[in-house]
């Protein structure tokens, strides 16, 4: 059973190998038709080829890669914790896209560097390799190159994978590539997962029994970055006014916000709503939605008045802003199948958090919240409303009580990983 099972792996891992060969000529190509769409960073695109203009700093470097926008930023606390243990450590952190890009720039953590994450050819894996030398690997999430973490494995260099959350429907598609999944996992000195159901699905995929559960790694960052003369720009314009925030907002819980926005016009109210998209390219379709209302765009440069009803914030990387300008937030993605944004970044900010039914992203950072009474519940818009014009209340102080008790958990990390870098 276990030649079988080994037979499997190798020929897995060879196929995968043999086909990310053959497309290789034509990855160039794909890339610049991406560029010409936009979706490629005009200056460094060729990143994804594994080139660079950085150099690479001295000293001994981990590499961590993560994928999109929430999971990058996830990273922050934990280079932060092994800063503190090893302030001499260089960071490398690598993502494949371009608002995480962007918006990890303005929040940087000590020492830290940013590149795209090169696809998962052997040219280009190897030029990337060759470059940045580092010392540790840590693959963060679900999201890996078998073939880089293979390249990566072959030179030595020990690797991590961290932080790892899989859905029921990911670990079905997993299983029909197990094998490969499987050659992958072996070379991981250390797996780490959020919560008990991850880590009994790692074990199933992984065939291995030493995976650690050691929570997420969202609650541990630092506060979003808030640009202090923008700050001071937007609360002299609202000065007076109650502002609340449909955060990371997706249609359904922008028509659920306006709702509750009308709800409360009509009580004879003026509380200030900021729409925040997740994707800001959608401004034309959000201000469809607004007629009859009085908006101010924040993409025209434009900061609202006494007058304004909605300020539509569509922007990249300035969360921070209106989460520390808001008293409370609605957490977008809670009322549709995209199911839920981070809920802590608002926190972190002394911003008050609702959501709706749909949590599944983060299913056990909310019920850890909702436990402390630190976010509320909502179902339609009369519970915002109810919520919206109710006393505040403690939650945030139990956040913060929160946060310490789970420090624990990355200083635990921390110290594992510590040890990798060393042997």
């Amino acid at each position: 059973m276990t030649f079988h099972r080994n037979l499997a792996e190798t020929a897995s891992l060879g196929l995968y190998r043999a086909i990310t060969t053959l497309i290789e000529p034509f990855l160039g190509q794909h890339l610049k038709k991406r560029l010409q769409r936009g979706k490629e960073h005009p200056s460094r695109w060729r990143e994804k080829q594994g080139f660079s203009v950085t150099a690479r700093p001295n000293g001994k470097l981990i590499w961590l890669n993560a994928v999109g926008l929430g999971e990058v930023m996830a990273l922050r606390g934990l280079i932060i914790a092994l800063h503190n243990r090893d302030p001499e450590l260089k960071f490398l952190v690598t993502s494949s896209t371009l608002v995480s890009a962007e918006t990890f720039a303005k929040n940087l953590p000590p020492n830290t560097l940013h590149q795209f994450l090169p696809l998962d050819s052997p040219a280009y894996t190897r030029r990337f390799l060759d470059h940045w030398k580092p010392n540790l690997a840590l693959w963060s999430e679900q999201d890996i190159w078998p073939g880089l973490v293979f390249q990566t494995s072959h030179r030595n260099i020990p690797q991590a994978l961290v932080n790892v959350r899989i859905s029921r429907t990911s670990f079905r598609n997993k299983t029909f590539v197990q094998a490969l999944f499987r050659a992958t996992y072996k070379n991981f000195s250390l797996i780490s997962a959020q919560e008990s159901q991850t880590a009994n699905a790692l074990k199933t995929l992984a065939m291995r029994e030493d995976i650690q559960i050691d929570g997420a790694l969202k609650p541990h960052c630092p506060p979003l970055f808030v640009d202090p003369k923008r700050q001071a720009e937007f609360s002299t314009s609202t000065i007076g006014r109650s502002i609340w925030l449909a955060a990371s907002c997706h249609p359904e819980d922008e028509d659920l916000a306006l709702k509750a926005q009308h709800l409360l016009l009509a009580k004879g109210a003026n509380p200030l709503l900021i729409l925040a998209p997740r994707y800001p390219s959608r401004t034309d379709d959000i201000l469809k939605k607004l007629n009859g209302l009085s908006v101010r765009v924040h993409s025209r440069g434009e900061l609202p008045t006494a007058e304004t009803q909605i300020y539509l914030a569509d922007s990249f990387a300035e969360m921070g802003l209106w989460y520390a300008s808001s008293e409370q937030a609605l957490i977008g993605g809670t009322f549709s199948a995209v199911e839920g944004h981070n809920p802590w970044e608002a926190l972190q900010l002394g911003c008050g958090v609702m959501h709706g039914p749909r949590v599944g992203n983060f299913a056990t950072d909310f019920e850890l919240l909702r436990q402390a009474n630190a976010c509320f519940a909502v179902h339609n818009a009369e519970d915002i409303v109810a919520h919206i014009t109710s006393p505040p209340t403690r939650g945030l102080e139990r956040f913060e009580r929160l946060q310490h008790a789970n420090r624990s958990k990355i200083s635990n990390l921390t110290d594992q990983l510590l040890k990798l870098i060393r042997a």
